[in-house]
């Protein structure tokens, strides 16, 4: 399954980029996977990467648009968050020190635990690319937590 969504930088449409991916997934998935476990994970990495795009890619462009691709191969899922923005340079990210208590960064750590594997590639063809891949589980071979 492969599908993509064009939506406009506003945080006010994150829930219709939530229920297009959760939807899309749960059609295609079924009961293949741990849903309400897997649906929290892939939530808070979408919500995530598409407020980042919003705040700080797009920061007061509402009308610079999104696009976000979703594909599925059997348990494997990969996500494309592009944007219009400058770009962040990734040679500068310093983890977050919790007991600095620190406001921002948190985010690529967040992204980085819940995906397999996380790339972001500057200016291709004038945008950026967050990309994300996963396995998921199968709801068999999860152990209760």
């Amino acid at each position: 399954m492969r599908t993509e969504l064009h939506i406009p930088s506003d945080l006010r449409f994150l829930n219709i980029v939530e229920s297009w991916l959760l939807g899309a997934l749960e059609v295609e998935l079924g009961d293949r996977v741990d849903w309400p476990r897997q649906s929290n994970r892939l939530r808070l990495v979408l919500v995530e990467a598409y407020s980042n795009v919003v705040r700080h890619a797009h920061k007061n462009q509402p009308n610079l648009p999104v696009l976000i691709r979703l594909e599925l191969k059997g348990q494997d899922i990969s996500m494309e968050i592009w944007d219009h923005g400058q770009g962040f340079d990734l040679s500068t990210y310093l983890p977050p020190m919790p007991e600095e208590k620190q406001d921002g960064g948190y985010g690529w750590l967040i992204l980085n635990r819940l995906m397999d594997r996380v790339e972001y590639r500057l200016q291709v063809n004038g945008r950026n690319c967050l990309s994300l891949e996963a396995t998921l589980p199968t709801g068999e071979s999860e152990s209760p937590s």
